[in-house]
């Protein structure tokens, strides 16, 4: 431990530059997680706030909600044999407020159930975002192919679809702007078995995320940009460690001569790892959480604790693969040829 502290300050510049890197590294992996989970709220909000379930949409329709039609007498069938099931739908839309400046809405419709908000017949409640825009309770707001007026009863937090705010309005207003008599989905809350319905095919939240074209293409691109940096961190520190091994080929030759044993030496490597990740770390976290409470309201941001934890804990653990790897040659030292190579 005690040659791990000095070798640190008699070396103060190269852990310095190493300590840097793995902080940018990790902030800006921070934030791109920050961004990544911030756009997958603002792209899917409506449903990943539904609890586990299973969701079901028509075999035909090709992983595509767009294209189920669910048949009136399966679903009536469905909800009433399950008493927690919902069937709903979801379409891309447009509103006109009483400027005539139109909005894109995500379209929202259920049958009776508290995991969605119902509405009657011309009413609407729509996302707190569509408030930021100057919309208030009370306006009437029009549709090209709704013949009526929405007004105005409510805003909900965080209901987005699509990266559009949702607004949801009655089946019977919904049927009219579609020109549509059958839902797209139902959904079934529990962590039940899934169950086999004839001419339905079963999705888990987790895939029928991924079945909405854009939420899997971003996520996909996201996390791949993570990881990515997470490999580069663990290269970082296999490539240093590797260099300073190099250059101490004669110290540890002496270090084994007198006794000094191989996990020693390995435990002073990865003391030094410790130091500078910890270090780094912390200051990631605390600027990335920082940057999360200053961020622009309108911006899709969102790091939690846990995510920071999480991913803190993948640092450490690449750090140390990464280390671990680069001190493989400390096993193959012999004493007498490194002390007669001299150290570099």
């Amino acid at each position: 431990m005690n040659i791990a502290w000095k070798e640190i300050k008699k070396n103060k510049a190269r852990f310095f530059i190493l300590g840097s890197i793995v902080f940018l590294v990790s902030l800006l992996t921070f934030i791109i997680s920050g961004l990544a989970n911030g756009l997958s709220q603002d792209n899917a909000a409506l449903i990943k706030d539904l609890p586990n379930g299973q969701f079901y949409m028509t075999k035909d329709a090709d992983q595509s909600y767009n294209l189920s039609r669910i048949d009136s007498g399966v679903q009536d069938k469905i909800l009433n044999k399950q008493k927690d099931a919902v069937a709903f739908s979801i379409q891309m839309g447009f509103l006109n407020d009483s400027d005539g400046k139109q909005r894109s809405v995500a379209f929202v419709t259920s049958t009776d159930s508290k995991l969605f908000i119902n509405v009657k017949k011309g009413e609407i409640v729509l996302d707190r975002s569509m408030e930021d825009k100057g919309i208030k309770i009370g306006d009437t707001l029009s549709n090209n192919q709704y013949s009526g007026k929405f007004t105005v009863k409510g805003f909900v937090d965080q209901k987005k679809f699509s990266h559009a705010p949702v607004a949801f309005i009655s089946m019977e207003d919904y049927k009219e702007i579609y020109r549509v008599d059958e839902m797209q989905l139902v959904f079934i809350p529990g962590e039940d078995l899934t169950q086999v319905i004839t001419g339905l095919q079963s999705f888990s939240k987790k895939k029928f995320l991924n079945t909405i074209p854009s939420y899997n293409a971003e996520q996909m691109s996201l996390n791949m940009i993570v990881w990515f940096l997470v490999v580069i961190s663990g290269m970082l520190f296999a490539i240093f460690f590797y260099m300073m091994n190099v250059q101490k080929i004669g110290l540890y030759g002496i270090l084994k001569a007198i006794g000094v044993k191989t996990s020693t030496l390995f435990k002073m490597m990865w003391t030094q790892m410790v130091f500078i990740t910890v270090i780094a770390l912390g200051l990631s976290v605390a600027l990335s959480r920082a940057f999360n409470m200053i961020v622009p309201k309108g911006m899709p941001f969102s790091l939690t604790a846990e995510a920071s934890l999480q991913l803190s804990l993948v640092f450490l653990i690449i750090g140390f693969i990464g280390a671990t790897l680069s001190g493989i040659q400390i096993k193959k030292v012999e004493p007498l040829q490194a002390i007669q190579q001299g150290e570099v």
